[in-house]
């Protein structure tokens, strides 16, 4: 659930909504890369929802291209909103001697960072506070769908926001997240994020809709549309830390 409150966070506003997410992938190598890396996002928390007003989930990559693995998702209303975050944590003196303190050691924090800038959907929800908070941890899917075009990218995300979204529904899936990147890798293409309760629940779903017979017709519709306008996909599950503010 998100943990950010009214004295700890700048306020959301009920009309608030989140034009822009910053992934950022942090690669690590077998070791204590990831322990350091955690104990330092699980002590920074309260000055992260000081300094950050939209949705914040710190994950554990537990399957994907690249393993092991720490990504960070951070929401906000637009650039300035972006802005304004980086300056509070640029001018927290202790924030940025921890920061130091994490840089020091026999190895590095990680060995390599890389940041992808996102544009949300149109059709995209927000990330709401779950009622409660999950008693086992709940999973997260990361899809990345890149398109040969941009014209092509356009009809993968109509339909997206059409069809297809109404079958995810019905068959189990659905994605809290969808975006294009402004500012990354494998440009143009198409992002969303799923959560699952267990890896059987996300096995079962994935396979009702690929059996569905509404979804065989509207993938026929949109290959005779735009020729296949999926040509690489990239799949990596995650698992919320402890201390997340996304379950």
């Amino acid at each position: 659930m998100l943990a950010a409150t009214e004295a700890s966070a700048p306020a959301q506003g009920a009309g608030r909504k989140t034009r822009l997410y910053r992934l950022s992938y942090y690669y690590m190598r077998m070791g204590e890369q990831v322990t350091r890396m955690n104990q330092f996002l699980a002590a920074q928390m309260p000055v992260f929802l000081k300094a950050h007003a939209g949705p914040l989930g710190i994950f554990n990559v537990f399957l994907g291209p690249h393993i092991p693995g720490v990504v960070l998702l951070h929401g906000f209303s637009g650039f300035s909103e972006l802005d304004a975050s980086a300056d509070r944590l640029q001018k927290d003196a202790a924030f940025q001697k921890s920061l130091a303190e994490l840089q020091q050691g026999s190895e590095p924090p990680f060995d390599r960072l890389d940041t992808v800038l996102l544009e949300t959907a149109g059709y995209s929800p927000e990330i709401a506070p779950l009622p409660e908070r999950p008693k086992s941890p709940r999973i997260f899917e990361l899809r990345v769908y890149h398109s040969p075009t941009r014209r092509q990218l356009e009809l993968l995300h109509e339909r997206f926001g059409g069809p297809e979204i109404r079958i995810f529904h019905r068959v189990g899936i659905r994605p809290v997240l969808y975006a294009s990147t402004l500012i990354g890798p494998n440009i143009p293409n198409l992002t969303y994020l799923t959560p699952f309760a267990s890896l059987a629940e996300r096995e079962k779903a994935w396979e009702a809709f690929g059996a569905d017979p509404e979804w065989t017709k509207v993938r026929r519709e949109s290959i005779e549309r735009g020729g296949q306008i999926t040509n690489q996909i990239s799949i990596a599950l995650l698992r919320p830390t402890e201390f997340s503010p996304i379950q």
